[in-house]
């Protein structure tokens, strides 16, 4: 398999898996625990619409670093900033002083991560085998989340949160020792034009941003608080997810590199919009809402390819991936923190969370006609479209 021959993308997607044990362990825990210790839903929601609004008002100190050391220090910065974020989350008690640090540590571990994430996995990759290495990410990480909403929300039941989030923010600073021996990747000084090949990626990300909040955050609380607000209920909820959801994404990765990019984004945003809808419907009923949970890994594991395929190999096709992915993320901190003031306006309003979980709906529409344009019936990416 000609994909494995990738020493840096592997190094990589180690780094992410081992990542992935602790996000889903304290990443899918992040919201709902806020809720279980008494801050509101709707400012749970404007909670993470501060988050985004800090990343995006801070992404732009990041470039002279990223100029100056490359995107591997960037990168490791970035991973050992998020394993800050596990204790002070632990001390958060309501609305106070701990939120605030939360929000604040939280802003500035991602601008310093994701942009750089992306940006490394865009410049490393191989164009003609990026769906098979993103839709393998995806599997992994499926079956990796079925360890860690398990071991999570039997902690936090029984050890409480104090012990749980330590032990995850160790596991994600132990997330850089496969980073150690990877190559760095430099940023140019200049790189004119960069910023507008990035249109592609902005438009896909800005309403990527808009699902996420309602595929995520807004389900997360939701479906917690369907099952009863039980941690190892939720947990296990989620567990059941990781469990179906990875061997679709590898199948739907050959696809994309097959040619096929089209009938893949069809496949798989048709699935997310009825999952949507099906979500909606289901939380009058905590079984129900466990059914409704079951499909997601296995849904964002094929509709996660479509979409980064194209951006990852418009991004290295871009005079600087770096660049690129700054104005994407800022993308996606604008649809995400728009969706989440839509989620807390609708909660606050006293209307049901299903209604905010079929915000997503339209936003995954919006994607579907991006990316059939782009791939169109060949399966080149171009990153001037």
């Amino acid at each position: 398999m000609a994909f494995f021959r990738n020493s840096a993308i592997n190094r990589l997607n180690l780094h992410y898996a081992i990542e992935m044990l602790a996000l889903s362990g304290g990443g899918l825990f992040f919201l709902v625990f806020m809720v279980k210790v008494g801050v509101p839903v709707p400012v749970a929601f404007l909670t993470q619409a501060a988050i985004l609004a800090g990343r995006f008002a801070l992404r732009p100190l990041i470039l002279p670093l990223a100029i100056r050391y490359g995107l591997k220090p960037l990168l490791i910065a970035g991973t050992l900033g998020i394993a800050a974020i596990f204790p002070l989350l632990a001390q958060v008690h309501g609305v106070g002083p701990e939120l605030w640090a939360v929000i604040a540590v939280t802003s500035i571990a991602d601008i310093f991560y994701w942009p750089s994430y992306h940006a490394y996995f865009a410049a490393v990759g191989d164009a003609e085998h990026r769906g098979h290495q993103v839709s393998l990410r995806e599997a992994a990480n499926a079956g990796i989340g079925v360890v860690g909403p398990i071991a999570a929300g039997w902690s936090l039941a029984t050890a409480g949160p104090t012990w749980t989030f330590w032990a995850i923010a160790l596991i994600q600073a132990a997330s850089v020792i496969p980073l150690i021996g990877a190559p760095n990747v430099t940023v140019a000084k200049h790189a004119p034009g960069a910023f507008r090949y990035a249109r592609l990626g902005v438009a896909l990300f800005l309403a990527d941003g808009w699902l996420g909040a309602a595929f995520y955050f807004f389900w997360q609380v939701a479906l917690f608080l369907a099952v009863g607000s039980s941690y190892r209920a939720y947990g296990g909820a989620m567990a059941l997810a990781a469990l179906l959801g990875g061997g679709g994404s590898l199948l739907l990765g050959r696809h994309i590199d097959a040619g096929g990019g089209r009938r893949a984004v069809l496949i798989a945003y048709g699935l997310a919009i009825g999952l949507l809808v099906f979500r909606a419907l289901s939380l009058g009923s905590p079984w129900l809402a466990v059914a409704a949970n079951a499909p997601g890994t296995l849904v964002a594991a094929l509709y996660i390819p479509a979409v980064m395929a194209a951006v990852y190999n418009a991004a290295k096709a871009s005079p600087c991936p770096f660049r690129f992915h700054m104005m994407s993320e800022g993308a996606w901190d604008i649809g995400g923190g728009a969706g989440c003031l839509a989620g807390a306006a609708v909660t606050a309003s006293g209307h049901s969370l299903a209604w905010a979980v079929l915000l997503g709906a339209p936003s995954a529409i919006v994607t579907v006609v991006l990316l059939t344009r782009h791939y169109g019936p060949r399966s080149a990416v171009s990153a001037a479209e």
